[in-house]
């Protein structure tokens, strides 16, 4: 049985081009207004959602950030507009890449591929890292520090587990973009400061949990645990 992909955009057209080019893998559900996607949702359990930012009933944002407090589904968003607040304000939220209209349907399918391919990491030899005071299982996609668990997003968990992977190893924002997001992100590296940010937080707010993500000024960031 083939997997389902949900289309969320007003433009019947778009639709019935994205649907062209990706029936032949998998079966493609289309919804044409923000306030049908949740319950589209439950009824055929997509395995990726693109999602236009421009919606009747509710815009996209709205609809990832819903989505996102929900299901870990992947999501691509699309939109007319190409302002680079719009980018950073949907990986904030929560979307895995973006696309600005106009785009050609290989471009589409080819991003379609990659989110997948994120999505699904070939299998890792090693499935949980453990420090002092921090555990991260990616089987069961769980963080714990200090016996405590910390609820991330998707995104932060696979920033966090790219860091942790390679401790003391300093990554730049346009590696992160690449490793995270995927080479053909377009997307602003604020974006990465961002979701940074909203993830030490997380972390670091559990009573006597240590120091894991360290800023390596006009470079980018590491992990490392101290004291």
């Amino acid at each position: 049985m083939k997997e389902t992909i949900l289309v969320v955009d007003d433009d019947r057209n778009i639709c019935e081009l994205i649907k062209m080019y990706l029936e032949d893998e998998y079966t493609v559900e289309v919804v044409h207004d923000g306030g049908s996607v949740i319950e589209k949702i439950k009824q055929t359990n997509p395995v990726l959602v693109i999602l236009d930012i421009m919606l009747p009933v509710k815009n996209g944002l709205e609809v990832c950030k819903e989505i996102r407090q929900q299901r870990d589904i992947p999501i691509i968003m699309l939109t007319a507009k190409g302002e680079e607040i719009d980018k950073i304000l949907g990986l904030e939220l929560g979307a895995d890449d973006y696309i600005t209209k106009p785009f050609s349907p290989r471009e589409m399918a080819a991003r379609v591929k990659a989110v997948m391919r994120r999505a699904r990491p070939a299998e890792k030899k090693e499935q949980v890292l453990r420090f002092p005071g921090f555990v991260i299982d990616m089987e069961c996609h769980q963080v714990m520090v200090n016996g405590e668990q910390v609820e991330l997003t998707p995104k932060e968990f696979e920033l966090l587990w790219l860091m942790a992977a390679n401790p003391g190893k300093v990554f730049t924002r346009e590696k992160l973009i690449e490793d995270v997001w995927g080479y053909n992100f377009y997307g602003d590296t604020r974006a990465v400061d961002s979701q940074v940010k909203r993830l030490r937080r997380k972390l670091e707010s559990i009573p006597g949990a240590p120091v894991y993500i360290h800023t390596v000024w006009g470079i980018g960031y590491k992990f490392e645990v101290l004291g």
